[in-house]
């Protein structure tokens, strides 16, 4: 069993929902394993409501959460990651961002809670149920045995996470 933290980069175009419940989520769901991080090709400047009340209601820590650049994670002081998860949903069309380099990545696509109209329980059901898919899936992703598998296998199972509902 290794002691190594593995670092994971959730990226989404807007940073302001998907990506930000990831973070939150990874970091309760490793115990430890992992160190999650979020950010957006195109940030919106502020954590959706919506996401937040969420989290808050779930009893997560918040004061992490904050819209940011993806920029900020690849200066040469940034932490180096070892998996790259887009959340973003390529069915309705949303341009995902690319991170260039050598982690493991993976499409995770998620329908987007922020973009949903209707009344307000439409709209709140739309962040738990986002919410709900990250956790499955990323429940799945901290239970891999990563030190076990090797590279093709272990990019097999992250592709084969994305498709799970």
């Amino acid at each position: 069993m290794s002691d190594k933290v593995f670092n994971v980069l959730f990226l989404c175009t807007g940073n302001s929902a998907r990506s930000i419940l990831a973070e939150a989520i990874i970091g309760r769901e490793s115990m430890g394993r992992f160190k999650g991080f979020s950010a957006g090709s195109h940030p919106k400047g502020d954590v959706h409501p919506y996401a937040l009340e969420l989290l808050e209601q779930l009893n997560f820590d918040t004061g992490f959460a904050r819209s940011k650049s993806w920029d900020e994670f690849a200066g040469p002081d940034a932490p180096v990651m070892d998996f790259v998860f887009t959340v973003c949903d390529q069915a309705a069309a949303e341009a995902c961002p690319v991170w260039p380099g050598q982690p493991m990545s993976a499409h995770w696509g998620v329908p987007d809670p922020a973009a949903v109209d209707g009344n307000e329980a439409e709209k709140h059901l739309a962040f738990s149920e986002a919410f709900r898919m990250l956790t499955n899936r990323i429940s799945i992703f901290t239970n891999l045995p990563i030190s076990a598998l090797d590279s093709l296998t272990l990019q097999k199972e992250l592709d084969a996470i994305g498709r799970t509902g």
